[in-house]
């Protein structure tokens, strides 16, 4: 027989009063004393049971121990009485220990040693052990990738799936060897589509690809070949893949490298991200014809918001025959998933036809479940295929893509835990490139303009690349760099117009603007050359953040440095940070009141001019 003995908390005069080790004693005593009561009754009943021949007899006892313990528990509960296991014994009752077994052995012999009771209710705090994640096989083991871009080159004679005149291209812009990602997702993706474009492998849906790698380490090149490869054999011209990138400034770049590889080729590639107006994208997607529409991109490169738009206002616009979803940054894309962009468009690639169309034997369907005669029909795939350097390990955010049977190229370890969570055990959780030095630096709210000036002016970077947390902080920071003086400086924000942002960022890369000032619009995925190093002026509060940053320094091999200014209540949230995500350690570096004071003279005078700059702006505004 078990019990269960709830100690209740006395409170602080009672156990002031007998002492912490005292009271447990007391409660741990009453506690076994009433177990040994229960099971000496219980002994009592099994041998009057044994005894008695008659069932009336067995009722009279089993009355009479019923009577017994009433009393007992009478006289057990009446307040003075002291609560020993003698006070529950009716005077001319039996003892148990007086009774014996039929061999001559006492009672408690025969029965067994007494049970203590298991005491609930302790105030000892412990630490709850750590709930491990359960992740799909997919997530915990991916196939992993080398992110050695140096050292793991693969030449482009051992990737033989690639065709010849894509290889000759290669060779055209300088490139003689794949990096390790691209050597591994290139022949991935095209022998998904080796069968054509219009069926899958063996006439069923080829698996998702999700790649997770370092900034610079050729991710775009990675979907590129593939996508244009496939393509090569198309007789009609309509949209057959579709690129979502989140700023107008990488969907750019990447319709830029798309054009590099299809000059050669019938294919054309379109860009849609709302620096022209509706109707001239309108002109460049699709024709009026007597009898219809014609399509004229097969490679539409876009932004969330714009591919939209288009989807509701530009007739002809037919996403049915699309093959492949590329979804770069797709952690920022998944972010973004409340625009409901992503349903809109897999709605439009599966829309119905009119059955009597010819293509209607490789129309998609969207079965309700997959069953053995729901992939059996020959059907266009559509495949997606998801990059970026951050790439969210967070099942339930993943399961908003709608993956199928998703297959993960990844630089990490295997098995890494949730994404967004404090300290998930695992190290490396994110990659960084294998060329880039990183550092700390503190400091206090008033020095931090002056070490930025240092770092520039005294350390000889020519292309410095400086972040900040806001666009104001971002446009003071210029005004008070400029009035300094010495420096070519330059501000990259929303303050401007996508033209002049790309003005900024081409004269940045020719090296007319030593510095530029940003906020996080030029950290994802714009591939800068030359930046050299990389300052965090506000301290980034997510990691995913300060993995962007700073991988804008150190690409495609070359080496680079990171500093980020930290204040005194920043240091230890920060740095923690990094330790929990596995990033490699950074060193701190120090900057003397000294090395700074021959800055200060001017660097007082330029504050006073941004002063009136700011009264100025503030006139114009209200003007």
């Amino acid at each position: 027989m078990s019990l269960f003995y709830v100690a209740r908390y006395q409170g602080p005069e009672a156990a002031a009063a007998g002492g912490p080790a005292r009271a447990e004693a007391g409660a741990h005593g009453q506690a076994r004393a009433l177990l040994e009561r229960l099971q000496s009754r219980a002994r009592r009943r099994r041998v009057n049971g044994a005894e008695s021949g008659s069932p009336e007899a067995r009722q009279g006892k089993r009355r009479k121990a019923d009577g017994e313990d009433a009393g007992a528990e009478s006289s057990e509960d009446a307040p003075g009485e002291p609560s020993s296991e003698s006070s529950e014994e009716a005077p001319g009752e039996r003892s148990a220990s007086a009774e014996a077994a039929p061999d001559g052995r006492a009672l408690e012999e025969a029965v067994g040693p007494l049970v203590p009771g298991l005491v609930l209710g302790g105030f000892g705090r412990r630490k709850a052990p750590k709930v491990q994640p359960f992740l799909p096989r997919w997530l915990a083991e991916p196939s992993c990738v080398r992110k050695n871009v140096n050292e793991d080159l693969v030449p482009i004679e051992d990737v033989p799936e690639v065709h010849p005149d894509l290889q000759k291209q290669l060779r055209a812009h300088g490139i003689s060897s794949y990096f390790p990602v691209q050597a591994a997702v290139i022949p991935a993706l095209l022998e998904s589509a080796a069968c054509g474009f219009l069926v899958g492998r063996g006439g069923y849906r080829p698996s998702d690809l999700c790649v997770s790698a370092p900034t610079g380490s050729g991710k775009t090149l990675a979907f590129v070949i593939p996508v244009v490869q496939a393509l090569l054999s198309r007789v009609v011209c309509h949209i057959r893949a579709l690129v979502v990138l989140p700023t107008k400034e990488l969907a750019q770049q990447v319709s830029k490298v798309f054009n590099i590889y299809t000059d050669a080729t019938p294919l054309r590639v379109c860009l849609i991200t709302g620096q022209k107006s509706l109707a001239k994208e309108q002109e460049s997607l699709v024709q009026k014809t007597a009898d219809g529409y014609r399509c004229l991109a097969d490679i539409v490169v876009a932004t969330p918001g714009r591919l939209v738009d288009h989807i509701d206002q530009t007739p002809g616009f037919n996403l049915q025959q699309l093959r492949f979803l590329v979804i770069d940054e797709a952690d920022r894309m998944i972010d973004s998933m409340h625009q409901s962009w992503l349903p809109r468009v897999v709605a439009a690639a599966f829309q119905s036809e009119d059955p009597a169309d010819p293509c209607a034997l490789l129309q998609r369907r969207q079965a309700q479940a997959v069953t053995a005669a729901s992939t059996c029909c020959p059907q266009m795939p559509l495949q997606k295929l998801l990059f970026s350097a951050t790439l969210t390990q967070n099942p339930e955010k993943l399961q908003q893509l709608g993956l199928h049977q998703p297959r993960l190229f990844s630089t990490g370890l295997a098995h890494r835990g949730l994404e967004d969570t404090d300290g998930d055990g695992d190290s490396g959780k994110y990659a960084f490139p294998v060329g880039l030095r990183q550092h700390y630096v503190p400091c206090s709210l008033s020095s931090k303009p002056l070490l930025v000036l240092h770092l520039v002016l005294e350390m000889g970077f020519s292309r410095v690349l400086c972040f900040t947390n806001s666009r104001e902080n971002s446009h003071r920071l210029f005004l008070l760099v400029q009035a300094f003086g010495g420096v070519d400086v330059a501000e990259f924000s929303s303050r401007y117009g996508p033209g002049q942002r790309r003005r900024i960022l081409k004269q940045f890369e020719q090296g007319k603007i030593q510095l530029l000032i940003s906020t996080d619009a030029t950290a994802r995925g714009i591939d800068v050359r030359g930046v050299e190093l990389v300052v965090n002026y506000d301290a980034p509060q997510y990691l995913r953040t300060y993995v962007h940053r700073v991988g804008r320094t150190a690409r495609a091999g070359k080496t680079g440095q990171a500093f980020t200014l930290l204040l005194k209540a920043q240091e230890r949230r920060f740095l923690q940070m990094l330790t929990e995500a596995g990033a490699p350690e950074l060193q701190r570096h120090e900057l003397s009141s000294k090395l700074l004071q021959p800055l200060v003279p001017r660097y007082e005078e330029a504050l006073s001019q941004l002063e009136e700059s700011i009264k100025e702006e503030r006139k114009q505004k209200v003007a």
